[in-house]
């Protein structure tokens, strides 16, 4: 189970570009990953914490792919920010998802 697994993360940074408008892709890569979910809570924690640093409040998932070579691990996502609540299924709340970052220990841009 994933809960039984060792989990000792690092993380080796976060590379975003502003692809259009509101479009912004996160290229995020760790180690010691126990998963994919756990390169798509980094992208997530970059994504929120980009969305409060332009002075909005919310993002939506667009996509996420990530890739597994040895320990190292790298996520390439995609995010819309906007000031409202975006519609679709996979939005967030950019101040609720920094601080649960910040609770599980998982950096931000």
């Amino acid at each position: 189970m994933r809960e039984d697994m060792a989990f000792e993360p690092k993380y080796a940074g976060v590379d975003t570009r502003l692809l259009e408008g509101d479009l912004v892709n996160f290229h995020v890569a760790m180690t010691g990953a126990r998963d994919e979910k756990d390169v798509h809570a980094y992208a997530e924690c970059a994504a929120a914490q980009y969305a409060l640093i332009r002075g909005f409040g919310f993002a939506r998932h667009v996509r996420t792919t990530t890739d597994n070579q040895g320990d190292l691990w790298s996520g390439d996502a995609v995010y819309t920010i906007s000031a409202a609540l975006p519609r679709g299924l996979k939005t967030i709340d950019a101040e609720v998802i920094v601080a649960n970052c910040e609770d599980n220990g998982i950096p931000t841009v």
